[in-house]
This record gives C-alpha cells, sequence and structure tokens, in this order.
C-alpha cells in the first residue's frame, strides 16, 4: 500500500460514471409530491445510501394508490430512483412533482380504456410500475428530454394535456 495505490484507487472512484459509484449511507434520496386528484401533500427521504427505507415506501405505496378506489399496491422503488434523478438531472433540487395517475387497479384501468384513447390494456401502472407527472417550474418537454437521457424504461410525452408518463418497463418512448 503506498501513495501511487491511493491516489489511482481515489482517481477510479472519481471518475466512474456516477451510475456505478457506491452511494454512502449519508446519501439521503427525498421527494417532494403533490397528487393532484386528491390535493395531498407529502416530502419523504424515501432512501438513505443504499437502502430504501420501508415506512417511507409504505407512505408512497398509499399516496400514490387509485384515488378513485382506494386500492394500493406496492410501487416499484426504482420508479422513485428515476424521479430523483431527472429532478436532479434538471437543476431542480426543490421542485415538486404534481402526480396526474400513480398506481391503477384493473377496475379503473379498464374504465379509462372506454373513456379515454391511449390507455393500454397491459398498463404498467397496474403493477406499480409507472406515473404520470408534471413538475414544479419546469417545462414538461424538459422532464421528457431528461428521462429519455437516463434510458431506463418507457417515456410517453402528452403536451397537449401537459404531462410525461414515466415507468420501469422496457426502453421505449411515444408522444412528440
Amino acid at each position: 500500500m503506498n501513495r501511487r495505490y491511493f491516489l489511482g484507487a481515489g482517481l477510479a472512484v472519481a471518475s466512474a460514471p456516477v451510475w456505478a459509484r457506491r452511494s454512502t449511507d449519508t446519501d439521503v434520496r427525498t421527494l417532494s409530491l403533490h397528487h393532484l386528484h386528491t390535493d395531498e401533500r407529502m416530502s419523504v427521504a424515501y432512501r438513505i445510501g443504499d437502502h430504501y427505507q420501508r415506512s417511507a415506501l409504505k407512505r408512497l405505496n398509499h399516496f400514490l394508490r387509485d384515488f378513485r378506489t382506494g386500492d394500493e399496491i406496492a410501487i416499484d422503488p426504482q420508479l422513485f430512483d428515476l424521479l430523483y434523478d431527472i429532478k436532479q438531472r434538471l437543476g431542480n433540487a426543490d421542485g415538486t412533482f404534481q402526480i396526474i395517475s400513480g398506481y391503477r387497479s384493473p377496475r379503473t384501468n379498464g374504465m379509462l380504456r372506454r373513456t379515454s384513447s391511449g390507455v393500454a390494456r397491459r398498463s404498467l401502472h397496474m403493477t406499480g410500475q409507472a406515473i404520470d407527472v408534471r413538475l414544479t417550474e419546469t417545462p414538461t418537454r424538459n422532464i421528457r428530454d431528461a428521462a429519455l437521457t437516463l434510458s431506463r424504461g418507457g417515456v410517453g410525452f402528452y403536451s397537449r394535456s401537459d404531462f410525461v408518463h414515466l415507468d420501469t418497463g422496457r426502453v421505449r418512448q411515444w408522444g412528440a
């Protein structure tokens, strides 16, 4: 163990891509959310270092419930990481995500398919892997662009309704 070893190790860590670096126990990931249908608001530290916080995930599952039926499901924690990383990429650390749609029960999804266009039969909203959002002080096209650069799931852009669909399914995109 010499000085060169330590300098080399330090440079290797510093030059590694952000996604390849291990987080420390002091890295706190926080999200601020406002559900537009229930008018509920929350700010929650959902992850500290590499550890998701069970109580925070439980609160998020309830917050993102199907507001029409009250049904809940376990939301994919990677969806929260995606939101957090988009917010960081946009430099909007204090921004609040406005939630248009989180979890949808099969009953709600079926009703939306009958009354709206563009609702998928096997929507990832029904498995807790999708969310429709806006971010305060941020044009939705910027959210779309940031999500596309991350390449971590589906990105749908709904310019007329002014929201972005994000999911943790396969990488794909739709909308303008």
